[in-house]
């Protein structure tokens, strides 16, 4: 692992659940913050970020480092021979994850990305009840998440007000007690409120709002209608909740089931396996993507289309 920030502590408790997951090194640019994780957790060595590009067992580095720095630690890691697990955005422009994906195709390797709730236990229950079309056909999707920002949420919060971060990369704040930095001033360098409409080709719609401006949360809406049903997911940043259903005219929701709790690394588990498998890993679920159709094994063409 490559970055001993506070978001590390999540994959480290993830990977120790899963025995043929062994940590064999944790690199930071502060060596002292990768010991502390070394001591904290009873994992591997630790050093500088050569301590793991440098280390003869590793298999794949997983790459949980500040987002402007997921392109040059991926880089590296692929250039030193390693398959990469990157903690979300893969980039910060379309261009250098492409660029990204090119190098690890022409090496042989692969290369994964955060979020993997996708694969939690959640989402793939909602997968099923949509491939049963217990909801009809797929019309329309909405998801929201809005709070005051994560002021009062991260020990160091600069950081989810530069590039790559924020409401659009990324909205999964980890949760502390206090705000260790009250008074701090820096610059914001992205637009705190974003909304989206999506319109696949395939046909229906989708609707997304997140923002860093409400004076409250309102967090984990992530609904999909039909055109028999709605059906409504637990919150995305987590792995556990409760799957609701809707038929239309009803008086109300009914609790399909309620997911068990379940760390991150579902995967870089499944990666992993691919890896030493020599097959291929599982790409996303295929009945979550609704109107955009089954993803799994198919290779993804990436696009942007802007209006301000």
């Amino acid at each position: 692992m490559i970055g001993a920030g506070s978001v590390s502590d999540a994959y480290l408790r993830s990977m120790r659940c899963f025995p043929y997951l062994i940590v064999h090194a944790i690199g930071d640019l502060h060596p002292e913050a990768a010991k502390d994780k070394v001591d904290a957790f009873g994992v591997g060595n630790h050093g500088g970020p050569e301590t793991v590009l440098h280390h003869p067992d590793v298999d794949i580095v997983v790459n949980p480092t500040n987002p402007a720095a997921h392109v040059e630690v991926t880089s590296a890691a692929l250039a030193a021979g390693w398959h990469v697990w990157s903690e979300k955005p893969l980039s910060l422009t379309p261009e250098d994850g492409r660029n990204l994906l090119t190098a690890a195709q022409h090496g042989g390797l692969r290369v994964g990305c955060a979020p993997d709730t996708i694969l939690g236990p959640g989402p793939q229950a909602a997968c099923r009840v949509i491939e049963r079309e217990d909801i009809g056909r797929p019309l329309t999707v909405l998801t929201q998440l809005q709070g005051p920002g994560p002021e009062y949420r991260h020990p160091n919060l600069a950081f989810f007000y530069q590039e790559g971060a924020g409401p659009l990369f990324d909205m999964a704040l980890c949760g502390v007690d206090v705000g260790p930095r009250a008074g701090t001033e820096f610059d914001v360098r992205f637009v705190t409120h974003v909304g989206a409409v999506i319109r696949p080709e395939s046909g229906g719609s989708a609707q997304s709002v997140f923002g860093l401006d409400a004076p409250f949360s309102r967090s984990g809406v992530v609904e999909i209608t039909g055109t028999d049903a709605t059906l409504a997911l637990p919150d995305p940043d987590r792995f556990d909740g409760e799957i609701r259903f809707r038929r239309r005219r009803s008086q109300g929701w009914k609790t399909l089931t309620t997911t068990a709790w379940a760390e991150r690394g579902h995967r870089r588990v499944d990666r992993n396996r691919g890896v030493r498998g020599h097959r291929e890993h599982d790409r996303g679920p295929s009945g979550l993507a609704g109107p955009l159709g089954p993803v799994r094994g198919n290779p993804v063409t990436t696009y942007r289309n802007e209006e301000k």
